[in-house]
């Protein structure tokens, strides 16, 4: 199976990072993965999203016009890729920041305040890493023990003392999932 994912927000909520997370996991589980980041010319508040695909087989395009699975991190994300996840889609909306619904039926949305759940765990910078977990845990993609692993792998050494924080923020994430 092929999951083509788009994770968007502002440059600064760690979408980029959750993106280059996953796919290290994915390498790291024997996956073929890509990673294409974008971002606009602004830093911090500018537009920034990834796409990632994660598959069993190799990948022919890492371009999609429809994700499977979406992470919205903000409102223009929301309004410019809820309305092309493909039917049957995953949908991880942070409501701290989207007070939004999509009104499809034919996609599954998790609404998780990702950024007072973040601050719960130690910082609200740690939002992306709450999506992160509700999306690996609704998909299946992955399994969440792979990402923790990834993180402890991955993390840069000046972010080791966050390591504690970005696991609960994880698990967090991942417990929101039935």
């Amino acid at each position: 199976m092929q999951h083509d994912i788009i994770i968007s927000g502002f440059g600064g909520q760690g979408t980029l990072t959750a993106g280059q997370l996953l796919a290290n996991a994915g390498m790291d589980a024997g996956k073929h993965v890509t990673w294409i980041p974008s971002y606009g010319p602004e830093m911090r508040g500018g537009k920034a999203r990834c796409t990632v695909v994660v598959a069993e087989d190799p990948i022919g395009a890492a371009v999609m016009k429809s994700p499977t699975s979406l992470v919205v991190m903000n409102i223009p994300s929301w309004e410019a890729f809820e309305p092309v996840l493909k039917p049957g889609g995953v949908m991880v909306t942070n409501s701290s920041l989207v007070p939004r619904k999509s009104e499809r039926t034919d996609i599954t949305e998790y609404i998780v305040p990702a950024t007072e759940i973040a601050s719960e765990c130690g910082s609200p910078k740690l939002a992306n890493v709450v999506c992160l977990g509700v999306l690996v845990k609704a998909t299946g993609m992955l399994e969440v023990d792979e990402i923790a692993a990834a993180l402890e792998k991955y993390l840069p050494e000046r972010h080791k003392k966050l390591l504690p924080a970005n696991l609960e923020a994880l698990r967090r994430g991942a417990a929101l999932v039935d």
